[in-house]
């Protein structure tokens, strides 16, 4: 959805899909990848006034994204900061489950006023999950690629380490 509530529109470029695409008032360009899919990456400075964010949008397989998937992906970028923030508390809560494995040291920093997680990012993919992956932690479970949290709709589902970029 653009900033005056419409939809995006999709310039298509090529044979199928577009080079950019523009949702909530930022340029989305295709980025390089294997054919079976395709990849849009936009950013945005964080709502903190830190550093710029990355959302990418990927479809696989290989297609221009649906109108509910952009819509999707408008939500995560407009409301980014609300995302993040409900990820950080479902870390906060989550973690502490015996599975995570961490230390006496890492429980202690659930209880901190801010947790050590940072540099998040967001991906949204064509079946309409999506996820905030915190990039930069002090947690072991973040090495070596960070902290995934997954979403169905609003509400974090799920949260893992990432091994695998």
């Amino acid at each position: 959805m653009s900033d005056d509530g419409e939809l995006p529109s999709i310039p298509s470029v090529g044979v199928d899909l577009p080079a950019t695409l523009r949702i909530a008032g930022l340029a989305w360009e295709r980025t390089e990848s294997p054919p079976s899919l395709a990849c849009w990456t936009g950013s945005f400075p964080e709502p903190a006034g830190g550093n710029a964010v990355d959302i990418s949008l990927v479809m696989e397989p290989a297609a221009p994204p649906e109108e509910v998937t952009l819509q999707l992906a408008h939500d995560v970028v407009s409301r980014f900061d609300v995302f993040v923030d409900r990820a950080a508390r479902y870390c906060r809560t989550r973690l502490r489950e015996r599975h995570f494995g961490l230390t006496s040291e890492e429980l202690s920093w659930l209880d901190l006023p801010e947790l050590p997680l940072a540099a998040p990012e967001a991906v949204v993919w064509a079946d309409r999950t999506w996820a905030i992956r915190f990039t930069e932690s002090r947690f072991r479970l973040a090495d070596p690629y960070g902290i995934l949290v997954t979403f169905n709709g609003t509400q974090p589902v799920d949260v893992e380490g990432i091994e695998d970029e």
